[in-house]
């Protein structure tokens, strides 16, 4: 069976072709946007059990990863693709690089995509249904970790956590005495956008603290027990806080603007651990500079990994790297699932986590 990881017009991906007998062998290269941004762990240093379903190889590129295993090097991607293309029946797409029709164009007998995030947006999905290719997503994998950290975010934010211990630490406790009172999490009214694995986890923890929730998705859920608003301007009429849990689409793309800014509040907080276009940043910081707004809790920005340098001196904001996925605990069950789907397929098996291509 022949893997390739490797980049098809900035894809870092892995493609299967149809498996002889023998071991599967893999061919691993990830091209980084930024040479010094580091991979996050599951892609620096797969675990061993990974490799004891695949043999590793490596294509040379500007960045290089450890292997517990020795390597060799691959053929040029060029001439992979000249060769294997038209036998590839898998695609392995490593977090949310773009899989457009293009990329799709050129594996001609793909059958599967195996997606390694929680969204599948970046994947052209009209082009695999219409070509029947099944695509697969990370499932579960990260929603519960997610969650705890967009409500992380909420709490610090109103109980000023992370401001409260830079206080402390600038000695300001002994020179200005006691750090201003933060609020109670517990009664306030939390707008759940999205309400899909992960917005029902942080759903559900919220509950447990007191909150009263309300969502607003695409469509009314059925059988679920909280308010459903058609809109988000609605939602945020009727909210304390909005947490940002939704897709990135062309419909979502700064779906918190100016006018839903201002139905949520001068006291209003907005967490986001979705997509950094789901707000408008600009519009963001005009409401935080004037005062007009809360709070805001941040895991992703318009442009990462760059901040607005504003954000950086005010304490009623909270900002995170893009960390809200990354623990030990989700990259092992995320590489247990890829594999996982990745051994169904070839054993004409269900797969684990199949998406709905609606």
């Amino acid at each position: 069976m022949n893997l390739h990881l490797d980049s098809l017009s900035q894809l870092l991906s892995v493609a299967y072709s149809v498996p002889p007998s023998g071991p599967v062998r893999l061919t691993f290269a990830k091209p980084l946007r930024n040479p010094s941004t580091r991979p996050p762990p599951s892609c620096s240093c797969p675990s061993l059990s990974f490799y004891s379903s695949f043999l590793l190889l490596q294509i040379p590129t500007t960045s290089s990863f450890p292997s517990p295993r020795p390597t060799r090097l691959a053929e040029p991607t060029h001439s992979f693709l000249l060769r294997h293309a038209p036998s590839v029946v898998a695609l392995l797409c490593v977090g949310s690089t773009l899989v457009s029709s293009e990329t799709l164009s050129l594996l001609p007998s793909l059958k599967l995509v195996v997606g390694s995030s929680a969204g599948i947006d970046h994947i052209d999905l009209q082009e695999c249904r219409r070509r029947g290719i099944t695509i697969t997503s990370a499932g579960q994998v990260f929603s519960e970790d997610v969650a705890d950290f967009a409500v992380g975010l909420l709490i610090d934010v109103l109980r000023r956590v992370s401001a409260s211990d830079g206080y402390v630490r600038s000695r300001l406790w002994v020179a200005k005495g006691p750090y201003p009172l933060g609020v109670k999490l517990g009664g306030k009214r939390v707008g759940i956008v999205g309400l899909g694995r992960i917005g029902s986890e942080v759903a559900k923890r919220l509950i447990a603290f007191g909150c009263n929730i309300a969502y607003c998705s695409r469509k009314e859920k059925p059988f679920v027990p909280y308010p459903y608003y058609y809109t988000v301007s609605d939602l945020a009429t009727n909210s304390d806080a909005l947490i940002l849990c939704c897709s990135m689409t062309k419909e979502t793309h700064h779906i918190i603007n100016r006018s839903v800014m201002e139905a949520l509040g001068k006291e209003g907080v907005i967490i986001n651990i979705g997509l950094g276009a789901l707000i408008d940043e600009k519009e963001l910081m005009k409401f935080l500079v004037q005062g007009q707004i809360g709070g805001v809790g941040l895991d992703v920005y318009e442009n990462e990994p760059h901040v607005p340098q504003e954000l950086f001196a005010m304490e009623n904001v909270v900002l995170a790297p893009h960390a809200a996925v990354y623990t030990p605990e989700s990259f092992a069950a995320l590489q247990e699932l890829v594999v996982g789907n990745l051994k169904a397929f070839f054993s004409n098996k269900p797969l684990l986590s199949p998406a709905q291509l609606e």
